[in-house]
């Protein structure tokens, strides 16, 4: 009788489309071809619903997992098996759990006696046929809904895991890599770096130091009395003044020269004060309303002419830009050239602090000091510029300033240093330093072992040591 089979679980395979169902059966009508299952679950996750129907057509396996009926099988402690028994044609028309039309297709038909628990339906599952029991059930709390529901019962053997590892023989398969490894004279995979080959690295594991990282990389014959280090823990000293001018001098002889450095200065400087602008975030063709302003104050001297260069660079990238360059009756060579290419850029170049702008900018650019000629402070014009300068109430980038013998007359929030470092004053700021192309062997030229410090940047922070 089909109700002998009432409150067995069972397994039902719908196939790919409707998946696997378990649960309690709760009906098994023959003449409209259904089972319905109470407490069901979905693939291993408990269904909304608190029973299902399916069609025997759509079902292509159905195993018992527990007779809980008072049935003989249940007494002996037989296996079952499903078997599909066709029916007659007059039986279509009966509805469901849903009140859909069951089809007229095998029914699964439960016999007892058999050791077999398989059977393949041969028909092909369809989405709309699972059908939901339409009837109340008793409501549950959360708790319930989320730890079981009374199937528990049925998962009550826990999992030999000591058994089940006493299967697994560890040392005869270790001993079986060895041999295979011997073989193939390849290194052990689970041995140590060193016993491994560097085909047989992982790819976080490519990247090793194969000897102490020496952090003090560059030496100089005059130090210049403050050391830096870099973000990666370079050590980087300064220099004295007359060390850099042998530098400059050497780089002069090689080919290096000023038109070079001055254009390798300007590039790096610009964009460190791009950077500074706000870069991407400001600089947009959608902020075109919002162009920052720059003022370069510069003297009469090489330092002047690398703000020049920077300031023809930042008005390459639309930045508004405001040069102060007093007028002198000579000029050097280089910041006659500087001039000519900055006119053509589109910055605009006043001679007089009283047409630099009077409301704040964005950024100030110092150039005003030379390295050998202290007495332009005394100037008229280095005064009134060094204190619009300190006026304006703008950040200030100091590009190469002098050593720490000469007092900053416009205190900086940043100075950008060239090749090496000079020992700074406390008003210079926060110290970065340029890469301006000097190759190694100019270095060694003047005494000075030298490794690059800069790694994939041109300007790098320092930090004091």
């Amino acid at each position: 009788m089909a109700s002998d089979w009432l409150g067995s679980l069972v397994s039902i395979n719908c196939g790919a489309t409707l998946g696997v169902y378990q649960g309690q059966v709760s009906a098994v009508d023959q003449a409209s071809q259904t089972i319905s299952l109470k407490q069901p679950f979905h693939n291993g996750i408990k269904c909304p619903v608190p029973e299902v129907t399916f069609s025997a057509r759509d079902i292509k396996e159905l195993k018992i997992l527990e007779i809980r009926s008072g049935s003989q099988g249940s007494s002996h402690g037989q296996a079952t098996v499903v078997d599909s028994a066709p029916v007659s044609s007059g039986s279509r028309g009966r509805s469901g759990g849903s009140g859909n039309p069951v089809s007229s297709a095998p029914m699964p038909v439960l016999r007892k006696g058999s050791s077999s628990c398989r059977t393949t339906n041969q028909t092909t599952p369809k989405k709309n046929s699972v059908k939901n029991a339409q009837g109340g059930g008793t409501s549950k709390n959360k708790d319930n809904e989320c730890f079981g529901d009374g199937m528990d019962e049925s998962l009550d053997t826990d999992f030999d895991f000591e058994g089940n590892l006493a299967l697994f023989d560890k040392a005869a398969v270790y001993s079986q890599i060895d041999i295979s490894e011997r073989r193939s004279n390849g290194a052990r995979s689970r041995g140590t770096p060193g016993e491994r080959t560097p085909s047989c690295y992982r790819h976080d594991e490519n990247i090793l130091e194969g000897k102490p990282v020496v952090y003090r990389q560059i030496t100089v014959p005059q130090p210049g009395g403050t050391e830096y280090c870099t973000d990666s823990g370079l050590v980087v000293p300064s220099v004295t003044y007359e060390l850099h001018k042998r530098l400059l001098l050497a780089a002069e002889r090689n080919g290096l020269t000023l038109e070079r450095r001055l254009e390798m200065t300007g590039v790096c400087a610009s964009q460190m004060a791009l950077t500074l602008l706000g870069g991407p975030n400001r600089l947009t063709p959608k902020n075109v309303h919002q162009r920052p302003t720059v003022a370069v104050l510069c003297g009469p001297h090489v330092q002047g002419a690398q703000g020049i260069s920077c300031g023809r660079h930042l008005a390459n990238h639309e930045v508004e830009v405001v040069l102060f360059l007093p007028n002198f009756v000579k000029m050097l060579e280089s910041i006659t050239g500087e001039l000519s290419l900055f006119s053509k850029a589109g910055g605009k170049q006043v001679s007089s602090v009283k047409d630099l702008p009077e409301s704040p900018v964005d950024l100030v650019i110092n150039c005003l000091d030379c390295h050998e000629n202290a007495f332009l402070r005394d100037q008229p014009w280095y005064r009134a510029a060094a204190d619009w300068a300190n006026q304006n109430r703008a950040p200030v980038l100091s590009i190469d300033p002098p050593v720490n013998g000469q007092d900053q007359a416009v205190e900086a929030k940043w100075s950008l240093c060239l090749g090496l470092p000079l020992s700074l004053a406390e008003g210079a700021g926060r110290v970065y330093l340029c890469d301006i192309g000097l190759p190694q062997h100019i270095f060694q030229e003047v005494g000075i072992d030298y490794h690059s410090p800069y790694g994939c940047k041109f300007v790098i922070p320092l930090h004091s040591a």
